[in-house]
């Protein structure tokens, strides 16, 4: 079957910022190939989220959480929902995306494209921040594994796909009953890349660059830009590392990112006591607790 025949859902998250979801949405529902379902999943906003959907987006499906399970937590609901309801595709972002009108025609094209290359299971958007730079939070990473399929993947202008964010990410319902849904535990940061690149260490996928979405965060940060939530990025990038999603060698590298941005970090805090805590805090969690 074509992929633009497949049953499409749209996945949404969104926690207290109503009118940049319902720029969202708007982008969402105006697609020239539009998704067969939007769902959004609400993480106990109290700005009147609920209402707004509910009387502007009539044809959106609205999950309430009574408490607030982070973008981890959302995701995992929101993801879980769509492949109970037998969706073939599944089309994951945050409540600040906004994808130009043509980014999931282009995803589907992009999938039809490669099938030569092997028929993926996960398509990316470029991603930009408001200034129309890429975003430094929703960089793709490109696999290198195999010289002769990144080689036929330039050639394609599909490259070969290591992990992605959610920001614009499309992905099979049975790549996820294969490899498990995104881990709630993670709260926020990570649980993305863990869950992409679980998918992606035996299965296909491509950065599609003519696909575009924007992000609009209030800065186009990193993670060592985070403050308090830098914890995050410490605790889950060591479960990550303590999964199945890398292999040997991505374990080394993964590492060696995670000591970089920790001076980065430290650096940006002016080296400060509480900047410590976090990052040790972050340390002690990520290594002597599990994830449920």
């Amino acid at each position: 079957m074509s992929a633009s025949a497949e049953r499409i859902a749209a996945l949404v998250v969104t926690r207290d910022r109503r009118d940049l979801l319902r720029e969202s949405l708007t982008a969402v529902l105006g697609q020239s190939r539009a998704p067969d379902h939007v769902l959004v999943v609400d993480n106990a906003s109290s700005d009147g989220t609920a209402a707004m959907v509910a009387s502007e987006f009539p044809s959106v499906e609205l999950v309430r959480m009574e408490v607030n399970g982070g973008g981890a937590g959302g995701f995992h609901v929101a993801v879980r929902a769509g492949v109970d309801q037998g969706f073939d595709w599944l089309w994951a972002m945050d409540d600040d995306t906004i994808p130009r009108p043509d980014a999931l025609a282009r995803l589907l094209a992009a999938g039809e494209r490669a099938h030569g290359m092997g028929e993926p299971v996960m398509l990316a958007s470029r991603v930009l921040w408001t200034d129309g730079r890429a975003h430094p939070m929703n960089l793709p990473n490109i696999d290198g594994r195999d010289p002769q399929r990144f080689i036929e993947g330039l050639a394609q202008g599909l490259p070969p796909l290591r992990w992605a964010t959610f920001v614009s990410v499309l992905f099979r319902t049975d790549a996820v009953r294969r490899h498990r849904l995104p881990r709630k535990d993670f709260f926020l940061w990570s649980d993305d890349i863990d869950f992409t690149a679980r998918i992606l260490r035996r299965e296909r996928g491509y950065f599609v660059p003519d696909s575009v979405a924007l992000h609009k965060t209030k800065t186009a940060h990193n993670p060592f830009q985070g403050g308090d939530r830098f914890y995050y990025a410490v605790r889950n990038s060591f479960w990550v590392m303590r999964g199945d999603a890398l292999d040997p060698l991505e374990l080394i590298g993964h590492t060696m990112l995670l000591v970089g941005q920790s001076a980065r970090y430290l650096s940006h805090e002016r080296f400060r006591p509480h900047a410590f805590a976090i990052l040790l805090r972050g340390l002690r969690d990520g290594v002597f607790k599990r994830a449920a």
